[in-house]
């Protein structure tokens, strides 16, 4: 039926020999091709020696879970009980099992010092109090001193910024750069710094506290009210109900200061991000601005322009705070920086400080969190960042797309729609902030973190955007802990412990994934090859062509039935080229049912792609499985099969 189906189109079309891993049939004869793998000029096996093209590839590891070895998990337990990760267990040889993903950037977060729950006061730390501390080890976005780091991450506090510099030269070493968090909108409600450099002031050191806003203060006031603690729901306690001398439900703040979510009440809500103060950017209660504006031609100018531009200008102190603060870390050898809600600061300020930053450091590496598609061009534009989260466009409807919720045919649109920012825009499946694919809400106990394989193809190769991996993503963690704080389904960023699938792969510290399952040892490798594609592949800095698959290109590889529309529903296909390379990807996210696929080009994709009538040889860069693209009488046909959730990355 399937072939019948074919014979009806108007152009005759060769009936060519199918091999693929999936379904058992024989290949032909190796005569019979004119190149076999060993000739393949972009195997993965080749991309292996070959130097990044330029598309980068960033590894987040949480850092205080990444070395722990502790298995012990227990909810609210304290540092004694499930461990903690640090500097030093990222040896060599774990670094070099970061970058065996492609990886050229290593995001190491919850570095800055935050607060936390541990006593440190034997080092000239202050307590942090447990009614406005998320969790025992604390949120790594509620900072209180970013002239330092977390001490939690030291073999001697003492010495932690030293550990930390020394981790930036070994990290350098094995040919990757390093990225920490900012947090511009908001910090901890204790701010106060230990280690600020001479002639620095605290945050809010020197505000008028007896007005709501100042232009040169650094925070917002509820003037005449002291700050409460929110009232608990569903029971919460803080610690889990462990005693504490400072968890009384008070924490002395008079005035009270705006919430970091810009909540002006002096009692937040449970769900506001009570833990933390909004920094003020010169922004009026009433929205207005109190600091010059940048002329619309500047969108188009370069960030030496804008360096320029704010060389004379008078902008409120907190601009020069952070501005001194990610000098400093520069200085230490820190490559770039993560910031966190990026759209909630205005986008002068980010002009001003990224400008600055790409003065001291082009090659410096700029990720913003940004969730408005709406801004998407503005932040780049306008605030000079390299990258943004390509979350609630391309990201939210790829998750849709892997849960059945979504046609395939979507991403085409969002990819059409980006077409001149899509290399600033970052492509993800995980982070700190999603639940793990592997996880129960995400993935269900059916797919588990296979279900990510095809949407880790289509996301990483299917532009220039660079690709970010979370720890542990890599070899299905599910993130099914309940430590405390923090919610299962998401490894916990608040509380002590441990990640389990991550543990198989580091082995006690060796890092050679001695412990993983067969599954995760599989898993694992096909992340590493599809990211030496990403991060090697010249086509990957090429351009984009979708492909379009129709309902009747579609049959059940069992019956040889023509399957219905939702079937060609769930795949996504698309060609990457340059002038010299092209490689057609396909993935299937069908969870179930094997398919037979005619995957048809029509005569103006040939003209773009450069392919004349003749008979090609075509590799799978994840199997080596060969194939062949017949072209005749101006259509091209390359026939193919796929297994549940199979992708193929065929260098035409």
């Amino acid at each position: 039926m399937f072939e019948t189906k074919l014979a009806k189109w108007n152009h005759t079309i060769l009936s060519i020999v199918i091999f693929a891993a999936a379904t058992g049939c024989s290949p032909p004869p190796k005569e019979a091709l004119s190149t076999s793998k060993s000739h393949a000029g972009h195997s993965v096996e080749h991309l292996l020696t070959a130097k990044p093209q330029g598309k980068p590839v960033v590894y987040q590891v949480f850092t205080r879970l990444f070395g722990n070895t502790n298995t012990n998990n227990t909810p609210w337990g304290t540092i004694e009980e499930n461990g903690v990760g640090k500097f030093s267990d990222f040896t060599d040889t774990a670094l070099q099992g970061i970058k065996e993903l492609g990886t050229t950037h290593i995001w190491y977060t919850g570095v800055p010092h935050h607060d936390l729950i541990t006593d440190y006061s034997a080092y000239g730390i202050s307590h942090d109090d447990p009614d406005v501390v998320k969790g025992r080890a604390g949120s790594p976005y509620a900072v209180k001193d970013y002239y330092s780091v977390n001490p939690d991450l030291a073999d001697d506090p003492a010495k932690r910024l030293q550990e930390f510099e020394a981790l930036i030269a070994r990290t350098h070493k094995n040919d990757m750069q390093v990225i920490i968090d900012i947090v511009p909108n908001h910090v901890a409600r204790n701010y106060k710094s230990l280690a600020k450099p001479e002639g620095q002031s605290d945050f809010g050191e020197h505000d008028d506290t007896s007005v709501e806003y100042a232009k040169d203060n650094n925070f917002y006031y509820v003037v005449g009210q002291d700050f409460q603690v929110p009232l608990p729901l569903d029971g919460y306690q803080p610690l889990g109900g462990d005693e504490h001398p400072l968890a009384d439900a008070k924490f002395i703040e008079s005035p009270a200061k705006w919430t970091g979510n810009g909540s002006r009440k002096a009692q937040p809500h449970f769900h506001d991000w009570y833990e933390t103060v909004k920094v003020n950017y010169g922004v009026k209660p009433d929205g207005s601005y109190d600091f010059p504006r940048l002329p619309e031609q500047y969108l188009q100018l370069g960030f030496e322009q804008h360096a320029q531009f704010w060389q004379d200008k008078v902008v409120p102190d907190s601009w020069r705070k952070f501005r001194d603060i990610t000098h400093y870390w520069l200085d230490k050898g820190v490559d770039g920086f993560r910031y966190d809600m990026a759209e909630m600061v205005p986008v002068e300020f980010w002009s001003y400080l990224n400008s600055s930053i790409k003065m001291k450091n082009p090659q410096s590496f700029l990720l913003a969190e940004v969730y408005n598609p709406e801004l998407y061009r503005q932040y780049i534009q306008f605030g000079k960042m390299d990258y943004l989260y390509d979350k609630v466009e391309f990201y939210d409807s790829l998750k849709a797309i892997m849960q059945g919720k979504e046609k395939g045919e979507v991403l085409h649109q969002i990819q059409s729609g980006h077409q001149d920012i899509e290399r600033h825009m970052l492509h993800f499946l995980e982070n700190h902030d999603e639940q793990r694919i592997a996880s129960d809400d995400f993935a269900g106990k059916v797919g588990g973190a296979e279900m990510g394989m095809p949407a880790l193809v289509v996301s990483a190769l299917i532009s220039k955007s660079p690709t970010l991996l979370y720890f542990g993503q890599e070899v299905g963690e599910d993130g099914s802990e309940d430590l405390g704080f923090g919610d299962p389904s998401r490894t916990s960023i608040f509380d002590y412990g441990a990640v389990p699938a991550h543990q198989r792969w580091m082995n006690n510290g060796k890092f050679d994934g001695g412990q993983l399952t067969g599954s995760e040892k599989a898993l694992r490798n096909f992340y590493a090859d599809v990211m030496k594609i990403s991060a090697f592949h010249p086509a990957m800095l090429g351009e984009y062509m979708a492909v379009e698959i129709k309902a009747d290109q579609v049959a059940d590889i069992g019956t040889g039935e023509i399957l219905s529309s939702p079937a060609k529903d769930k795949l996504v296909a698309f060609v990457r080229y340059t002038d010299k390379q092209q490689v057609l990807v396909i993935s299937h996210f069908e969870q179930q049912r094997s398919i037979k696929l005619a995957v048809v080009l029509d005569n103006q994709q040939l003209e773009t792609l450069g392919l004349k009538t003749d008979a090609y040889v075509a590799v799978d860069l994840l199997t080596g499985a060969e194939h062949r693209l017949i072209v005749e009488d101006q259509l091209g046909l390359l026939e193919l099969t796929l297994a549940p959730m199979q992708s193929v990355v065929i260098q035409l």
